[in-house]
């Protein structure tokens, strides 16, 4: 793993181009299984997952075409063989959006048992073996794999998940795709990158109601043709970008396509004293002289910040904030409703003397406005963790240290190299 060296203490200001959102690249690229047209991709980032499925789709047998300076990708599936056989990626979890469209081609796929993205808690895949069943699939155990069988029985279906999963939802919608009928999903998942998939999908002829809603229906088994798109900004490192302006004390703006997304995400921002505003296509945050957390009109309560499906605050987004609530004067409960291991890495914000509380596996009070010190940190493998770390210590006046930092490098190519256009002094080490 790769650290970053930090000498903080200096305001970052300027303008950043963001990437794409890697939950949206990666369920469209395991979407264009689903289509033997030419596919062109624009604004494709250089991340570790998108290689892994590049690979894996050149074993296939597919035609796959990267230039990577000019962040174009063209795929043709045609090329795969029937006799192909598929041992999905084992190293990332966005390995099991694939089996719709393998079951499809090849009539079986094969996921081992140890599939993982990040330490944020247990992930289970029983919602996806459910999904596949519904369609016809038979799913068995051979050895350390998990077996997904094509029976040529599927059939459409409706099914009302128990929790809003972005990838079952996904999953389901490419699923349907793949048999007559019209299904339906009760409680999906209406995430901005879900509804990004499924524009890719509208482009190629499929026919899909309610994208952005808890009830999508698709109508399957329409032949679906080839695309060129082009991925949105990520709203994610949006954001970051202009938390970093906010936690810094500086004047970051970042371009955004999508301004719509951000109305709870800018009331968040004002929780702090900050203020994000759109214009022309760019948002921007200028940071006022001091962070200070906003008393509540019922005074007797603490501020708080929800993290839950879309519409609320999205997990992944958490950390960044947790960050600017060590910074800003004052107390706030952040709440991760989503992963019982979200909030576990709050220790390592101590070393920078930072004052919080862990009041069970899902809340955590801050108690801002201390100062802080330089220090050497450790990052789980979560991405946006490890940029909340590097948010303190570049806040911080002095030499600070993130170990395991590579969980950035998931997610956001050159975001070090965007990070350093700012004004930062940081620096990858081995």
């Amino acid at each position: 793993m790769s650290s970053l060296l930090v000498r903080g203490g200096t305001p970052l200001a300027g303008r950043i181009e963001p990437s794409a959102n890697k939950n949206a690249v990666l369920p469209v690229l395991c979407a264009t299984l689903l289509s033997d047209a030419p596919i062109v991709l624009r604004n494709v980032p250089e991340i570790t997952d998108v290689t892994r499925i590049v690979k894996f789709f050149g074993e296939l047998g597919s035609s796959v075409t990267w230039d990577k300076a000019d962040k174009r990708l063209e795929i043709d599936h045609s090329t795969i063989s029937r006799s192909a056989k598929a041992t999905l990626p084992q190293a990332m979890r966005a390995s099991i959006m694939m089996i719709p469209g393998l079951l499809v081609r090849l009539g079986e796929a094969r996921l081992e048992h140890e599939v993982k993205g990040c330490t944020l808690g247990a992930r289970e895949i029983d919602p996806h073996v459910a999904v596949f069943r519904a369609f016809g699939a038979e799913v068995g155990e051979d050895g350390s794999n998990i077996v997904f069988r094509a029976t040529g029985s599927g059939a459409a279906t409706r099914m009302w998940l128990e929790y809003a999963s972005v990838t079952t939802t996904e999953n389901f919608i490419l699923s349907a795709l793949t048999v007559s009928g019209t299904s339906q999903i009760v409680n999906a998942a209406c995430e901005p990158h879900v509804q990004e998939m499924c524009s890719f999908l509208e482009l190629m002829g499929a026919k899909i109601v309610g994208k952005g809603t808890s009830m999508v229906s698709v109508e399957g088994n329409g032949e679906l043709r080839g695309a060129d798109y082009t991925f949105t900004d990520d709203f994610h490192e949006i954001a970051t970008f202009l938390a970093l302006g906010a936690v810094t004390g500086g004047d970051i703006a970042v371009r955004n396509s999508n301004p719509e997304n951000f109305a709870l995400i800018d009331r968040t921002f004002e929780k702090f004293g900050a203020e994000v505003r759109h214009a022309d296509g760019w948002s921007r945050l200028d940071a006022p002289p001091r962070l200070k957390v906003q008393e509540n009109f019922t005074s007797h309560l603490i501020t708080k910040v929800e993290a839950a499906p879309w519409p609320y605050i999205p997990a992944d987004l958490l950390p960044i904030f947790i960050a600017l609530g060590v910074k800003a004067e004052g107390q706030v409960m952040f709440w991760n409703k989503v992963y019982e291991g979200g909030l576990t890495w709050h220790t390592e914000l101590s070393l920078f003397g930072a004052h919080t509380l862990l009041c069970d596996p899902h809340r955590l009070i801050t108690f801002g406005g201390d100062r802080l010190a330089p220090a050497t940190v450790t990052s789980p493998y979560i991405i946006r963790v490890a940029i909340a770390l590097l948010m303190v210590a570049s806040s911080v006046e002095g030499e600070s240290t993130i170990l395991d930092a590579d969980p950035i490098r998931r997610a956001h190519p050159g975001f070090i190299d965007n990070f350093v256009s700012l004004g930062a002094d940081v620096q990858w080490v081995d």
